[in-house]
């Protein structure tokens, strides 16, 4: 069911934010020390922020506002704190995230309305190939969601492709969670070992962490090739730590859903001003009924397209497009600016290319270079050239170095990482 909100029009939905911010901001001024100060410091008079437009009169909190600060950004005791949650880091330090029993039952009412989004019901069975432990908020939101939604949940966890075909002939799982590049693993090892992954109960994937569509919806070459390979239903996700909520598509692949009730969402450029549609923007949010540690206008450092037409599923929300890249992960290379899926979508589309990583460092110039490291178990003839000509084909050629691919896996997955690693800022 479409939650009433997300059928509104988009002037219903902001006057429905609107009737919520006072109480937000005497919540954060009273509790949250940091917001206590920047309005002081700005002289922010809080009862005559009454428009989503006068929002804009409180500056923008930024990743390094948290990490500074993180305790002050804490609203609560920490009696009332039942779970302990950290952001994964990519950008710096981990900052912690302390969930309150409301926060979480928030956490699963997102999950919930965005499996809902993408076709779920409570007749499914999901297959969980995310972590719940190492402070990860992600394989515990989709636990909660997955309870409340009413499906069944099989927890796995990431990796070990044997385990994961054990289950699913063992529980036949209708769905799985999962990073999309891991599909193309379970196919291989499929392949290798007899397996007729084509007939078997598994009819969707709801996907994280890695892009499956271009900026005009149809496939990325990660979601081409899963495709190709097996005829199953993918729906894309974007979501963070600091929003505690998801854009999620529905069947229509044509952008996640916003849920307005969870999330104030704008879309701003390098001064902190609104982009217009058609341009792209970073991902500023302001959450709604956040208790532990609500933020107002967080720039999350996620650059995106946004759309305003309503969906034909019936939701008439905004929709955000796949994530262009991240904004201090922009390497200007040789003339051209450009963000790291773009290096990604080209390496997942050469055959023989089993893993990689991607390093950026400063030359002896003071310019971007970048450095692919390429896992291949053969390294065939001419093998450099090619890779450098598919680069050539869209821009100019990086440097390639060839290893072994377990050399490279481990790379990808450091002692405490949570999540694939594949791009390495070195500058």
């Amino acid at each position: 069911m479409i939650p009433a909100i997300e059928i509104k029009t988009l002037a219903e939905q902001k006057i429905y934010q609107e009737g919520r911010l006072p109480e937000l901001l005497q919540y954060v001024s009273e509790r949250s020390k940091f917001y206590a100060d920047l309005f002081q410091k700005h002289q922010i008079d809080i009862s005559k922020i009454k428009t989503l437009e006068d929002l804009q009169k409180i500056p923008v909190t930024t990743k390094d506002d948290i990490q500074n600060r993180n305790n002050d950004f804490i609203c609560v005791a920490p009696s009332k704190i039942i779970d302990y949650i950290t952001t994964s880091g990519t950008l710096g330090d981990p900052v912690l995230f302390p969930m309150t029993d409301k926060d979480l039952d928030r956490l699963a009412y997102n999950e919930c309305i965005s499996f809902e989004c993408a076709d779920s019901t409570s007749d499914d069975v999901f297959q969980l190939m995310t972590t719940l432990d190492k402070r990860f908020m992600a394989g515990l939101a989709y636990f909660l969601g997955i309870r409340k939604l009413g499906a069944g949940v099989v927890r796995v966890g990431g990796g070990i492709p044997e385990l994961q075909w054990d289950t699913i002939k063992r529980i036949n799982p209708t769905a799985f969670v999962t990073v999309p590049s891991f599909l193309l693993k379970l196919i291989e090892y499929a392949e290798a070992n007899g397996i007729d992954y084509k007939n078997t109960s598994i009819t969707k994937a709801i996907c994280i962490g890695e892009s499956l569509r271009n900026q005009d919806f149809t496939l990325s070459t990660l979601g081409q090739r899963i495709q190709d390979k097996w005829n199953i239903k993918l729906y894309s996700t974007y979501a963070s730590t600091e929003m505690s909520a998801a854009f999620t598509e529905c069947s229509e692949g044509k952008g996640g859903h916003h849920h307005p009730e969870l999330v104030i969402v704008e879309f701003l450029d390098d001064n902190d001003q609104p982009v217009k549609e058609g341009e792209a923007g970073e991902v500023t949010i302001t959450t709604l009924g956040v208790e532990g540690m609500p933020l107002i206008r967080f720039k999350t450092g996620d650059l995106c397209y946004h759309y305003s037409e309503p969906c034909s599923c019936g939701r008439s929300t905004i929709t955000c497009g796949p994530i262009v890249g991240r904004r201090k992960q922009m390497i200007k290379y040789k003339g051209t600016t450009l963000y790291p899926p773009a290096l990604y979508d080209i390496l997942n589309n050469i055959e023989g290319v089993k893993n990689y990583v991607v390093e950026v460092y400063t030359n002896e110039i003071g310019t971007d270079e970048i450095l692919i490291r390429v896992g291949c178990e053969v390294v065939p003839e001419n093998f450099e050239k090619d890779i450098k000509d598919h680069f050539r084909a869209k821009l100019r050629s990086p440097q390639v170095k060839f290893e072994e691919v377990d050399a490279i896996n481990k790379l990808q997955f450091p002692e405490l990482s949570r999540k694939p690693v594949v791009f390495f800022d070195k500058r």
